[in-house]
């Protein structure tokens, strides 16, 4: 047996209570095991620890398996009747027999020696207090990324100065001002509503000198060339009637470099009250040479501008804290995304959930967290992240020709096993945003725009697009994946095909609960390695099956179930770069 292939741990993401009554055993072996048995109990069953119990357990196959690249992943659902459970494993392959506990590997005849050890793994209690528990709706939410800067100018009297004409084509930098607002994205919410948006994400809207926001000068206030606090509460009510959430974005790594506590450190240096709200090394600065690369202070990504915030002090943490509440109080808004989550202190956002979910419980907070997030994700401080695995994983399979329907089902089941289910439920999933390449300049055509889209509505989580992904919306890299919304474009039916399918998609993931659903698998049925098929399962015999042929040849697909969503399938025969979503009832 490859013993380096296998592994469990009776924590996170291997042995984690689904709710009050479930707890979930997951394990990793090698191809080579065929068969994995969980021997089970209670750690009491037989008496006390320590004393003369013989404690055997009960033994019950291990009943589902995801292929990843070079593991299996084995998964159970066990019912502890009295919270706690005491376990190992059984590992069978074709020629040998292993038993697996939490000091290693054992076999069949040292299980035989009386009075030989058997240190199990123990999961000790399933407190309701400690269970990961994710908001209910946002799985069924479609969100919508806006950069208000650049979505729709409604109150040219807020422009800033030097505002330039709106640029309905071209490109664009962080320099350039174009006049979006608060009133416009207020004026755009019918549209957004018949589009079938259910959340807003909004990049950074408090005061700050740059059209992006991420350098913050004041947390207290709108900038003024957004709108106001009126605007501000008038945007969520407004959205709120049609049915749509909101969700800020908190930048609380770094601030601005006009953030007043940083101008009264840099005006008195170490006599500053705000010295140790920041990172600082060595005083005075010398911004000539770069002050962040020199290590004289800490910033993000290296620029001067945008001091790191020291998330250790309390001071800080509870000024930020109160701005969310205030958000949260004066607003009303529905989530919050934390902007560099993964560099502020962890203490920071363990008292930010416990404050945020006392005033409402099924606020969703996100964190911007590009890579494994599982030390953030154990039911104490975010309900999700920016599921960028997911996404690049998706777009590898399209720009990597090599690839194969094989390999997008094992990097996909990875994306799907590294947390627990709840959180799979609520994972912010997203093909680009406002720091990546628009999707739409990384495919060569719009077929495989669409099938990207079809995979990315069909995948456990929360769907997020981009402003201007319903169109099609060009942009290269940071910041040219910002343009500004074409809209008069939009209002000639320049891009009617584009929007109707979107539009259907995005009805599709609403209408249908199995879009939705975190039960999925590969059956594995084409010869041509170029073909995605997947299975969302309600049971064994109604499922919803989603085909995307990446190949360049037409593959036969007898024609079944009822046809959810098709763009180049015809008599039973789906064209290269074609999707097929149907609903199959046996």
């Amino acid at each position: 047996m490859d013993f380096n292939a296998v592994y469990h741990r009776a924590n996170d993401n291997y042995c984690y209570p689904l709710d009050d009554e479930h707890l979930i055993i997951n394990i990793k072996t090698g191809y080579d095991v065929r068969e994995v048995h969980l021997i089970q109990g209670d750690p009491f069953q037989a008496g006390i620890l320590g004393g003369a119990e013989e404690w055997t357990g009960t033994s019950e196959k291990i009943p589902f398996k995801k292929r990843l690249r070079h593991q299996l992943w084995w998964t159970t659902t066990i019912t502890p009747e009295y919270k706690r459970l005491k376990y190992y494993f059984e590992l069978i392959t074709d020629s040998e027999v292993w038993y697996y506990f939490e000091d290693g590997f054992v076999s069949e005849e040292q299980m035989k020696l009386p009075g030989r050890s058997r240190q199990c793994f123990v999961f000790p209690w399933m407190n309701p207090c400690d269970i990961l528990r994710t908001p209910f709706w946002v799985n069924k939410t479609i969100w919508y990324q806006i950069f208000p800067e650049r979505f729709c100018n409604g109150n040219p009297a807020l422009n800033p100065e030097n505002t330039l004409p709106w640029r309905e084509d071209g490109e664009v930098t962080n320099k350039e001002f174009f006049g979006g607002d608060l009133e416009g994205i207020i004026s755009k919410l019918d549209y957004l509503r018949d589009l079938g948006i259910s959340g807003i994400y909004l990049t950074p809207i408090n005061k700050s000198p740059s059209s992006h926001k991420y350098d913050t000068s004041d947390y207290t206030e709108i900038d003024p060339h957004f709108g106001t606090d009126k605007t501000m509460i008038q945007l969520v009510e407004e959205a709120h009637r049609r049915g749509i959430r909101i969700m800020l974005d908190g930048v609380f790594n770094h601030s601005g470099a006009e953030f007043e506590p940083w101008l009264d450190v840099q005006k008195n240096g170490k006599r500053s009250k705000y010295f140790d709200w920041f990172m600082i090394n060595e005083w005075p600065f010398d911004h000539s040479k770069g002050a962040a690369k020199q290590k004289q202070y800490y910033s993000f990504a290296f620029y001067d501008s945008m001091p790191k915030l020291n998330t250790n002090n309390p001071e800080v943490r509870e000024y930020l804290i109160k701005i969310c509440e205030n958000w949260v109080e004066k607003y009303n808004i529905d989530g919050l995304r934390l902007d560099v989550a993964n560099e502020v202190s962890h203490v920071f956002c363990k008292e930010l959930r416990a404050r945020m979910k006392n005033l409402n419980p099924d606020l969703y907070i996100l964190g911007e967290i590009w890579h494994d997030a599982m030390p953030w994700l154990r039911g104490d401080e975010f309900d999700a992240v920016m599921n960028y695995p997911l996404g690049e994983s998706i777009k590898d399979f399209w720009i990597d020709k090599t690839l194969t329907g094989k390999d997008f089902e094992t990097t996909i089941n990875r994306c799907y096993t590294v947390y627990m289910q709840q959180t799979n439920d609520v994972l912010f999933n997203l093909l680009d945003s406002h720091d990546t390449k628009r999707l739409r300049s990384d495919v060569k055509n719009m077929e495989e725009y669409f099938q990207q889209l079809a995979t990315l509505f069909s995948m456990p989580g929360s769907p997020c697009i981009f402003y201007g992904t319903e169109i099609g919306l060009e942009g290269s890299y940071d910041p040219d994946c910002r343009r500004c919304m074409p809209w008069k474009r939009i209002e000639n039916g320049e891009f009617t095909d584009c929007m109707e399918t979107i539009r259907s998609l995005i009805a599709l993931r609403k209408e249908e609960p199995l879009m939705r659903s975190r039960d999925f698998h590969f059956p594995e049925k084409f010869e041509n390695p170029r073909v995605i098929d997947f299975i969302k399962v309600e049971d064994e015999n109604n499922y919803l099956e989603v085909i995307l042929n990446c190949s360049e040849e037409p593959v036969s697909i007898p024609r079944e179930g009822d046809i959810r969503f098709a763009r180049h399938y015809q008599n039973d025969s789906l064209s290269p770069n074609g999707t097929l979503i149907r609903k199959v009832k046996k």
